[in-house]
């Protein structure tokens, strides 16, 4: 018993200097989903806070549908918005572009530079 007992200190003292000489973790890496947003100018132009087009139209988008451009928008409306809402988000870039019709109202959602969804 006192052969275990003297042993003890010697085998604890041993464990503390083991973990001494391991390496710090290190913490894992970010996801590989989360992708930095793309700047403005390698959108094309975009409407500003304002409603206003960033440069000009390249004015190839003939109907509103998915995947036409922020200001292809306003082109076709041919009108400027009544409100547009500018943020970042976790795919980039995104605008809100709200529209006052007669009789109803038309939000039009932006994924960088591209319409996603049409809310009636």
């Amino acid at each position: 018993m006192r052969l275990i007992l003297g042993l003890l200190p010697a085998l604890l003292l041993a464990g503390c200097n083991s973990a001494e000489r391991r390496e710090p973790i290190q913490p894992p890496p970010p996801p590989s989903a989360v992708l930095p947003a793309a700047p403005a100018a390698a959108l094309g132009p975009v409407l500003d806070g304002n409603g206003a087009c960033t440069g000009p139209v390249p004015g190839t988008a003939a109907a509103i549908e998915t995947g036409i451009g922020e200001c292809d928008l306003v082109r076709l409306k041919g009108r400027p918005p009544t409100d547009v809402l500018v943020g970042e988000g976790r795919s980039g870039r995104e605008v809100q572009v709200l529209y006052t019709e007669p009789g109803a109202k038309e939000l039009y959602f932006f994924v960088n530079n591209r319409l996603d969804r049409i809310v009636r």
